[in-house]
């Protein structure tokens, strides 16, 4: 590739992450020709420092806390593992096989989709030209009727707790190699839950560190009370209405986030994970020249993911809340099949969040005290099934936690589902499915749920709203 290359292309992606990759593909089985341009291994933030590879690791610290736990004789369930061990190193690099195997599998779905992948650092120079810097410093000029904006996010950091070698975010976190004997974790949102209850289980000593005054704060305190419980029985140290204002000499300086009150105190801490939130990406490649209209630090985009300016398409975390990977893979859909002619829009009736921590926990539409407070729903009618009744869960040793539905009164329309327990992650789907479809009460309690099965949680859920609980 020299200097002067010129590539054109009907869709250009500035951005390979699960957006991103699959507007590309999307556009390349409509006919379109697309490029993707990326400095990053393809699969962005997610597969590469995020979704999939923090799974792996909160997998492997499960297994290793279950052999723990055996060790001895006192194991429930009659097996007994004598001295359990681990091997970071070799953990990584699983995860870090797993993460290659994603890596090329996307890379072969872009090319048998016909989609052209350019690595490298984009540049706008208008809404219709991009200057690619690769490794090399080699330049290419990709020249294309529609632009995806594809950039996705970045961790937040905080000024007085710059990342560094003993500061790291949650990218940081996955690539350890030696375990630290303590970690501090500041921010109790699910980022920090999840990473630190999966080092906790791996045996670190961790410390969560929380401004607010409960963790999962934007949960409702009866779907954390079971994660709550698994920290206190992990050993997590969860100290909440505190501020991280500075690290040294291996210790955390923290004061209290209440106003008047002049605690301060330190943390012993050989790591510190920030994880406070992320923020777009919008900086680095000249996006302020295209004069877009934003909506605080996001590009503002309609319903088909277009921006202000015409043919310039946005998707993902760039465009806002929720953050989350199944958002920007449907938009991106949308994005494609916007630019094809075809008469294609983003609006979900719902989108599906999880936490994966131990348990898990699901919501997905309105809870109850959303729904009890908007006057465009009535009166609305709630059903809720412990999943200590459900024999699937007691098999898996796991008795805690609940499956929640919201409907309305009048007609039984189902609002919302909340969930958590183990393995209630995979009841994800269902729920949203429930009510994308708009179903009510009675489709969900005529449909016949396997036995034993998780998933029977819901259907027994929607028993006890309609006033005949079959198991509890």
């Amino acid at each position: 590739m020299s200097d002067e290359t010129t590539i054109k292309s009907k869709v250009a992606i500035v951005g390979g992450g699960p957006g991103g990759y699959v507007a590309g593909i999307r556009a390349g089985q409509l006919g379109l020709e697309a490029v993707v341009i990326d400095d990053q291994p393809l699969g962005g933030t997610c597969l590469n420092v995020g979704c999939i590879p923090s799974k792996a690791m909160i997998h492997a610290a499960e297994e290793f806390a279950a052999a723990r736990d055996a060790h001895g004789n006192h194991a429930a369930l009659g097996i007994t593992v004598e001295n359990p061990t681990l091997d970071l190193g070799k953990t990584v690099a699983w995860k870090d096989g797993i993460v290659a195997k994603l890596n090329d599998g996307v890379a072969g779905l872009l090319d048998r989709s016909g989609v052209t992948v350019i690595p490298g650092r984009a540049a706008i120079v208008d809404g219709k030209t991009l200057q690619v810097t690769d490794r090399d410093g080699l330049t290419t000029t990709v020249v294309c009727e529609h632009l995806v904006l594809a950039t996705g996010s970045i961790p937040v950091e905080i000024p007085s707790l710059p990342f560094g070698e003993h500061i790291i975010s949650s990218t940081g976190a996955l690539n350890l190699t030696e375990l630290p004997s303590t970690l501090a974790v500041v921010g109790g949102g699910y980022i920090g839950l999840e990473l630190g209850m999966a080092f906790a289980k791996f045996g670190v000593d961790v410390t969560i560190v929380e401004a607010e005054s409960r963790v999962l704060a934007q949960y409702d305190k009866r779907l954390t009370r079971p994660v709550e419980a698994q920290l206190k029985a992990d050993g997590v140290s969860v100290i909440t209405n505190t501020l991280a204002t500075s690290f040294s000499d291996g210790a955390l300086a923290v004061t209290s986030s209440k106003p008047g009150d002049d605690l301060e105190a330190s943390i012993r801490a050989e790591k510190v994970l920030v994880a406070v939130g992320r923020r777009p990406m919008t900086s680095g490649f000249n996006l302020e020249s295209l004069g877009l209209t934003m909506d605080g630090p996001f590009v503002s985009v309609d319903r088909r993911c277009h921006s202000s300016m015409k043919n310039v398409w946005a998707i993902g975390d760039i465009t806002g809340e929720p953050m989350l990977a199944h958002r920007a893979m449907k938009q991106g859909e949308v994005v494609a099949e916007a630019i094809a002619g075809q008469p294609s829009e983003f609006d979900p009736a719902a989108i599906p969040a999880i936490v994966f921590t131990d348990p898990e926990i699901v919501t997905v539409g309105i809870s109850p005290e959303e729904a009890k407070s908007s006057d465009e729903f009535g009166e609305v009618t709630v059903g809720t099934f412990p999943l200590a009744a459900n024999g699937r869960t007691m098999t898996l040793d796991s008795g805690s936690g609940f499956v929640r539905v919201v409907a309305r009164s009048d007609n039984h329309e189902i609002l919302g589902v909340q969930a958590v327990g183990k393995s209630v992650a995979e009841l994800s789907t269902a729920f949203t499915l429930a009510i994308e479809m708009g179903a009510r009460l009675e489709d969900v309690a005529d449909t016949i749920h396997a036995h034993p099965t998780v998933g029977e949680g819901f259907v027994e859920s929607v028993a006890a709203a309609l006033g005949h609980p079959l198991h509890s």
